[in-house]
């Protein structure tokens, strides 16, 4: 029953049916976007202010706000980090272990796992970390940190933490919101630095990532970390001998585990044939590969094997993002070097302009002090008997001296003078405290002169950066580039290709039938049926592929070298055809026609060459009244090759009795399953019409020769 209110006006009316599922679908929509915008910015993807997450800033605010120079347990820092942290334990342990992982950051003691085995840290009441001394050097001012109340009000945390580095590119991120992604691949600390000063000097960067784990890497697709970019990385493979392969690094994103699990299960697959696999990894990456004695594989075509079907190789997608100004958005990797290289160069200033107010204060108090002592004005205070006359006879004392000082003297500077105790006043020494204001005024200038020449200033900065902390940071990803591997080429031959002719079906579970090569589980067949027809199919253990089967083979695309000879006649009483074709792109399982589809069409002679030694053949005719010349000679190599679909020139007209090869009798040659002879890849002239034209000397019946003229 419908629910009855009130209207306005007060007058009863029934309630919409709809009116719960409007309002419920409007607090969905509100809901889900609150939702997905928190996970956005809380949760997921970095801040290009410093590169953070907001639980890696909250850990490491947490472990400045506990650091004292000694490690802590990591349950401590869990702990104190869930002050600020309202998502748990395991998220904040499991960030701690990834930052100490990448050994910037944090100094790390005991099991923090293993990034090349993948083996997982100890326990955190097991472990312990402290921030390194890069990290209390460019991540921490609270001076130039703006701060924000933790979610429960108790404390303060950091909106962002005054990162003076690169931090975002060096470390790398990855994480996953509610509609949005952001992966940012690792850099090389030395290249950053160095690129940072480029940036400074008004060059544009050029990054490319470089990896903990090693490996080989094509950066050709890049395209600067941003969406629809793709690199390459390959493990190092060594060979130690003709037998045995050696992986010394493995690619980003994988460990020694998943690469040996990939490299049994394509072993059996029957994709490589190897004996046995030893993994002596320990801090360095060592997996030994034996291959098989009996492989046909050589350790170059192994290599490539292992590249082409195991974890040896994985292509990485990088998806840029980033939050700026409340906002995600998609950036480069180049321009977020210059954007954090900005941020550091301002945040330089900002302390530069921080120190000088300090000393400007330190040396104003220190003159002030001076003055204070030296020309004795606190004596007149001891014959003051209010406060307003203390004020009063230090403000006429100091008068005489302000235009020394560079700034207003205020109300606290008058009460600090005030404090001052007599031990001090007594033990003072006029000649320190002109050393003191001299080192302060020396500070000052050099100050302004760092603020005068900010560039250098931060180019220096950064080069001493480089000094300090750069040693061993050198580039572990080798840069190159290399091209696709084609599976099918070095694929191990781990199967057999089985054909019955008459019924028509092929594939490798057919061991009774007649046996026609040996082939891979990833090869395609292909297939040419008396009725010319062919067909193209992956191989599988039983496939149809026509009745009649006249050739079947391994196919390989795009052999522009090897070519199809074709003599057929045109249904039961058609044309003789002859044609010259190759086979490159097409559709599996689908049947391609060779005649012109006529029904009753068939195949009359079927042979495979390169393109400049095809065979030649004669043509022998039935004989018919009138009919003098019964031999027709045709020389393939004089037929212009084409495409699959064209129909061919007519040879004759009158039926054959049979087809000769020059040399030997070639009317089984539409069965012939002989590999095709290579030869360089041209074309041949274009046939355009052909005429029969008999010899000048007539002959008796049957043996006066005809020959194919081709006409250009």
């Amino acid at each position: 029953m419908s629910e009855i209110i009130n209207t306005p006006d007060n007058t009863p009316s029934e309630k919409h049916p709809s009116a719960d599922s409007a309002a419920i679908a409007g607090m969905y929509r509100n809901w889900f976007l609150d939702y997905a915008s928190y996970v956005i910015l809380e949760r997921a993807v970095p801040y290009i202010e410093d590169g953070l997450k907001p639980v890696q800033r909250r850990i490491l605010h947490s472990m400045f706000e506990m650091e004292d120079g000694r490690y802590n347990k990591v349950a401590n820092i869990i702990g104190n980090t869930m002050k600020y942290h309202p998502h748990g334990d395991a998220s904040i342990g499991d960030a701690l272990v990834q930052i100490g992982q990448k050994n910037l950051l944090i100094d790390t003691q005991g099991n923090w796992g293993n990034i090349h085995t993948g083996d997982s840290a100890a326990a955190p009441r097991y472990i312990e970390a402290r921030l390194s001394k890069f990290a209390l050097e460019v991540v921490f001012n609270p001076k130039t940190t703006v701060w924000q109340q933790s979610y429960d009000g108790r404390n303060r945390e950091p909106v962002t933490l005054p990162v003076k580095f690169p931090l975002l590119l060096a470390m790398g991120v990855e994480g996953i919101a509610v509609g949005l992604a952001s992966k940012i691949l690792p850099h090389n600390f030395i290249e950053l630095l160095q690129a940072s000063i480029d940036v400074i000097k008004g060059k544009r960067p050029n990054l490319l990532p470089d990896f903990i784990t090693g490996g080989i890497a094509d950066f050709s697709k890049y395209n600067e970390g941003l969406r629809g970019g793709r690199i390459r990385v390959r493990a190092v493979i060594e060979k130690q001998d003709k037998k045995t392969l050696v992986i010394s690094q493995i690619p980003f994103g994988t460990t020694t585990t998943s690469v040996i699990e990939s490299i049994l299960l394509a072993v059996e697959k029957g994709k490589i044939k190897i004996k046995k696999v030893e993994d002596n990894t320990s801090s360095q990456v060592e997996i030994v590969i034996n291959l098989h004695p009996d492989a046909s594989q050589d350790p170059d075509k192994a290599i490539e094997a292992l590249y082409a079907f195991t974890q040896c190789e994985v292509s990485i997608s990088p998806n840029s993002c980033i939050i700026e100004e409340g906002r995600p958005r998609f950036v480069g990797v180049n321009d977020i070097l210059e954007i954090s290289t900005r941020n550091t160069v301002d945040l330089l200033k900002m302390e530069l302009e921080i120190a000088r107010e300090e000393k400007e204060l330190d040396w104003h108090y220190s003159s002030l002090e001076k003055i204070f002592i030296e020309k004795r004005i606190y004596r007149g205070l001891e014959v003051c008997e209010t406060w307003e006359q203390i004020i009063d006879t230090i403000t006429a004392g100091l008068k005489p001296y302000l235009k020394i000082l560079r700034r207003p003297v205020t109300y606290d500077d008058m009460v600090g003078l005030t404090e001052l105790k007599i031990k001090r006043i007594s033990r003072f020494d006029s000649n320190k405290a002109e050393e003191k204001i001299a080192a302060i005024e020396a500070e000052l200038a050099r100050i302004n002169h760092d603020l005068d020449n900010l560039k250098t200033y931060a180019i220096n900065y950064f080069k001493d950066l480089l000094k300090k902390y750069g040693k061993g940071r050198e580039r572990r990803t080798q840069i190159s580039s290399f091209e696709t591997i084609v599976a099918s080429k070095v694929i191990a031959n781990n199967q057999k290709l089985y054909v019955n002719r008459a019924d028509g079906f092929a594939g490798f579970g057919m061991k009774r039938d007649e046996f026609v090569t040996d082939c891979s589980d990833i090869d395609d067949i292909i297939a040419f049926t008396g009725d010319g027809k062919f067909m193209v199919s992956r191989i599988s253990e039983k496939t149809y592929m026509g009745k009649d089967i006249r050739h079947i083979a391994v196919f390989e695309k795009n052999e522009e070298n090897k070519i199809y000879n074709l003599i057929y006649q045109d249904g039961p009483r058609g044309a003789i055809m002859v044609k010259r074709f190759n086979i490159t792109g097409i559709t599996r399982d689908k049947p391609y026609d060779l005649t012109k589809g006529e029904e009753g069409s068939k195949i009359l002679f079927f042979s495979i060459s390169g393109v400049n030694n095809g065979p030649k053949v004669n043509v022998v005719l039935k004989p018919r009244p009138k009919l003098k010349n019964l031999n027709l000679e045709v020389n393939f190599n004089e037929v212009l090759v084409k495409n699959r679909s064209a129909i061919g020139n007519v040879l004759t007209k009158f039926p054959i009795a049979k087809v000769r090869s020059v040399g030997g009798d070639t009317s089984n040659a539409a069965s012939s399953n002989a590999p095709s002879p290579s030869a360089p890849v041209t074309k041949a002239p274009l046939a355009e019409k052909t005429k029969t034209e008999t010899t000048a000397e007539d002959k008796p019946s049957g043996t006066a020769k005809t020959q194919i003229k081709l006409e250009f």
